[in-house]
Parts: C-alpha cells; structure tokens; sequence
C-alpha cells in the first residue's frame, strides 16, 4: 500500500508532527453491484497535527453513499461499516507504519 500525503517530509518531520497529534489512517469504500458487494481499504493517508480527515475521506464516504447500498446482503452491511469508519477519522494505523519505518533504512517515505 502507497502512503500518501508524505511528499517532502523526512522520517525526522513525520515524527515530529505524530508528536504533536499526526498520524497514519486509512478509510474503507463499499461498491455494490445486485449481488456481488466490494468493501476496500484505501491507500494509507498521513493526516499532519491540525490538519483534518474531511478533504481524504469524502470521496471514498459519497462513492459508498452512492453506490454500496445496492448488493444484498452484505451491501446493507458493508456500507454502513465503511461510513462509520472514514467519518470518524478513519483506520488508526500509525503503530504498525511507524514499526514499518523503523525497520527501513531509508530517510524518507516517498
């Protein structure tokens, strides 16, 4: 999975904004299509200290909106599931990149 939203920022300015309340999340999508249903993660996104999840999860929030409620059963399941998870912030997943990161040897993330 590709981590966005790191352009130009060292492993040393990643660290120092997860200090100050940035962190590493992930939101969830449902497509529906009758009888087959589709729930994905997305991309990892870096949310810096005081920026806000609203501009990343939108879209994947309308495209579930829109399209997940269609497949039944697991559309009715799924996209209430993925709504709860991008507006809430998304998928907290900061440990295990942090983890990752500190296992690579390279000095930035892109």
């Amino acid at each position: 999975m590709k981590i966005k939203n790191t352009e130009g920022l060292t492993v040393q300015d990643i660290l120092g904004e997860i200090q100050y309340g940035g962190k590493f999340v992930y939101f969830e999508f449902t497509v529906s299509i009758l009888v087959m249903t589709f729930k994905k993660p997305t991309d990892i996104y870096f949310i810096r200290s005081g920026e806000s999840h609203w501009g990343k999860s939108l879209p994947f929030t309308l495209l579930s909106l829109f399209l997940g409620w269609w497949g039944f059963p697991w559309g009715i399941i799924y996209t209430p599931m993925a709504l709860i998870t991008n507006l809430s912030g998304g998928k907290d997943v900061t440990q295990q990149v942090l983890q990752s990161i500190s296992s690579s040897p390279v000095d930035s993330i892109n």
